[in-house]
């Protein structure tokens, strides 16, 4: 009876694109390689890229990092 009502609360407030995940909590180091996993797996599930960027704008930003280079160099240790 318990665990029915465990799994319907959680039926009711997991939805595809909000899912919860189970995870035995009694092993940490299991706990947090599974967590791990899923964190990955999501992040691949976005399929991110990199924007392409053009000739134009890779030499806008190779000026802008070679100013801050200039006005505020790295203090010496």
């Amino acid at each position: 009876m318990r665990s029915n009502a465990y799994e319907s609360c959680l039926n009711a407030i997991s939805a595809e694109h909000t899912p919860w995940y189970v995870v035995p909590a009694d092993d940490k180091k299991n706990a947090r390689l599974i967590i791990s996993e899923i964190i990955l797996d999501t992040f691949k599930s976005f399929n991110m890229s990199y924007p392409e960027v053009g000739s134009a704008r890779l030499q806008e930003l190779a000026s802008i990092s070679q100013q801050l280079l200039l006005a505020a160099p790295y203090p010496k240790p």
